[in-house]
Formats: C-alpha cells, sequence, structure tokens
C-alpha cells in the first residue's frame, strides 16, 4: 500500500531527532538567508541542509520537488538578471539581450533561497512522521483542531497522488485514453478530476464523522495511543539554533 506522507521510513541519526527540534532547524535554516542576504550564508545553511538530508538517506527524494521548482528558479535568474533596476554592470550579452551583474548576482542568491527553503524543510518532512509532529505540538498545548488542520496539509499531496493514480487506472480500464499527445491528455482531464473532486468531498465528509465518533471535540482530557520520545541532546540543540538565529538579526540591525 501506498505511503500517504512523504515520510520516508529510515534508520538514520536523523530520524531520531524530535519533531519540534527540526521543526526550529527548518524555520530558522530557511530565514536566515533572508535575515542576512548573503550568497555565503545562503550557501553554508544549504550546504548544511543537504548534509542532513544526505546523513538521513533521503537525499534521492528532495530532488524530484527541486527539479519542479527548477523553472521557476531558472526564471528567476533570467528576469533578475535581465529587468532588475538597479542593473548597471553589464555581464555579457545574448544577441540584443544584456545580463547584468547586479541582476545576476540577486537571481542566483533568490536561487540559493528557494533550494535551501525546500531542502530545509525537506529535512522535516521527509524524515519526520506526521503523527508524531502533529502529537508534539498538541503536548506542548496546540489545539487539535489546528493539529488536525497541520496534518491534513501535509497529507493532501500523497493522498491526492494516490486517488488520481486509483482514479486514472480505473478510466483507463474502462477505455478512456489517458497517455499520448496533448489533446488526449485534455480530453481525459475532465472525467479524472471529477471523481477525485467528488472523492476528495466524500473522504472529508468521512473523516469528520470518524473523528466526532472518537470523541475528538470531548473536553476531556486527552491521552495518546504512544510517546513521542524526546532526543537527548533536544535541549542543546533547539538552544544553539535559537542563539545563532538572535545573533542573524543583531547581526542585521547593529552592522
Amino acid at each position: 500500500m501506498k505511503s500517504m506522507t512523504l515520510y520516508v521510513k529510515q534508520d538514520s541519526p536523523i530520524h531520531e531527532i524530535d519533531p519540534i527540534t527540526k521543526v526550529i532547524y527548518a524555520i530558522v535554516a530557511a530565514l536566515l538567508p533572508y535575515i542576512l542576504p548573503s550568497h555565503t550564508v545562503a550557501l553554508i545553511v544549504l550546504v548544511i541542509s543537504i548534509i542532513l538530508l544526505v546523513v538521513g538517506k533521503v537525499f534521492r527524494k528532495i530532488i524530484p520537488l527541486i527539479g519542479l521548482s527548477l523553472f521557476l528558479i531558472v526564471s528567476l535568474v533570467i528576469i533578475q538578471g535581465i529587468f532588475r533596476p538597479d542593473n548597471v554592470t553589464p555581464l555579457f550579452h545574448f544577441g540584443p539581450i544584456i545580463f547584468y551583474k547586479e541582476g545576476l548576482s540577486y537571481g542566483l542568491l533568490l536561487m540559493l533561497r528557494v533550494i535551501n527553503l525546500l531542502c530545509a524543510f525537506g529535512v522535516l518532512i521527509l524524515t519526520t512522521k506526521p503523527d508524531d509532529l502533529i502529537q508534539s505540538f498538541i503536548q506542548k498545548g496546540m489545539s487539535p483542531r489546528i493539529g488536525y488542520v497541520i496534518g491534513s496539509v501535509l497529507q493532501l499531496i500523497p493522498q491526492m497522488s494516490a486517488t488520481i493514480a486509483t482514479i486514472k487506472d480505473a478510466q483507463r480500464s474502462r477505455g478512456l485514453e489517458t497517455e499520448g499527445s496533448l489533446l488526449v491528455r485534455i480530453k481525459a482531464f475532465l472525467p479524472l478530476i471529477g471523481p477525485v473532486i467528488m472523492n476528495s468531498l466524500i473522504s472529508t465528509r468521512e473523516r469528520s464523522i470518524a473523528l466526532e465518533v472518537r470523541g475528538f471535540n470531548a473536553k476531556q482530557k486527552k491521552t495518546f495511543l504512544h510517546e513521542v520520545h524526546t532526543y537527548k541532546y533536544a535541549k542543546v540543540i533547539q538552544a544553539v539554533l535559537i542563539l545563532i538565529f538572535i545573533f542573524a538579526i543583531l547581526w542585521r540591525i547593529f552592522l
């Protein structure tokens, strides 16, 4: 059975780290290149995230996500290189088009930020069970309703992919052509998207009924099926990350 989450089960040191610590890392790693707008800072944070993905044995899983964003990333570099308002220094010509040093430099910074954002949150999403993540937040005092919304968002893409694959197989078994030219794919779009939307609505209704039956809205204190383990170095890592974040803000303000 195909997994309904992006989580990849592996035996690695990154998987052993508790969800809250990885959330703090993802947020700090994503924001640092914006607080300190430097290519060096963005590159260092990106390299750290890639190392964590490699150690967590999930680096291959992040490559398709980067590939999907490649068009946006390349577009940012090209647009900034040509049209950025503060472009002054011509770097090279491509026919009548002039690429400027300032724009390309800023475009590369944006590229590093986007890739770093994907990798930083990839460390969190690919190595953390959604149930453990939500349970950790709820144990810290977050509303179970908000936890349910977060869990639904994390499971949205995998669930939709699985649903589309199932409906596509069902429609193909009935003789519908779903592969081929662009025109064939367009014709197959409506017969596919209709059942996907209806299936999503039915699933949402069934899930809400199941939650009500299990006492989701009950006011009594809730218990958990299992406890999320606490990583022994969690406090140290969290403190270091928060200090780095504070130092970066102070550096930006006073220097």
